[in-house]
């Protein structure tokens, strides 16, 4: 297995697109109503949304791949771009995305590995994530990485209030 990282650019909007809807939907699809998957993916990974994110110099986007093939993504916040109020001392990682044919093959921790050197060259002192409080499997591997739970905020999936995990963890 050969894995290399590439950042993201607005070049690569459609393939970012793909893989988004792909992942999500393979991920959250058994666990929530058609409409609401529907309206959620409709919305968070439209063309004009995924172009305001690739362009936010807050934010940056890196493709994973896997013996030459896109395994999935990592987007990273720092200053306004997080989703929460979290301070100028921590970046957020607000998606890491594997496709299901590469789950279990340790790229979820390389791309936590990526998002702390992100951190450390922005001289950040924390990362932190939002997780579904259902996504027992992302909970236990973001515990193992030595991630704590801080707090919980609300995310809508279409029209269902439901609750993401506020997860930290301290760079050392």
């Amino acid at each position: 297995m050969t894995v290399k990282l590439e950042e993201c650019s607005l070049a690569n909007l459609k393939k970012l697109q793909e893989i988004s809807i792909e992942t999500f939907n393979d991920t959250f699809k058994d666990q929530n109503s058609p409409d609401n998957m529907k309206a959620y993916l409709e919305r968070a990974f439209h063309d004009h949304q995924l172009e305001q994110e690739l362009t936010n110099v807050d934010s940056a986007f890196y493709f994973i791949y896997d013996d030459e093939e896109v395994a999935g993504y990592l987007k990273v916040n720092v200053n306004e771009a997080q989703s929460e109020q979290m301070g100028d001392e921590s970046l957020e990682v607000e998606r890491i995305y594997i496709r299901h044919k590469f789950q279990g093959k340790g790229l979820g921790k390389y791309l936590i590995n990526k998002a702390m050197e992100v951190a450390i060259a922005h001289n950040k002192i924390s990362i932190w994530l939002g997780v579904w409080e259902k996504n027992d499997h992302a909970i236990g591997f973001y515990k193992k990485l030595g991630f704590v739970q801080t707090g919980a905020h609300s995310f809508y999936m279409g029209d269902e209030k439901q609750m993401d995990l506020i997860m930290t963890k301290t760079l050392e």
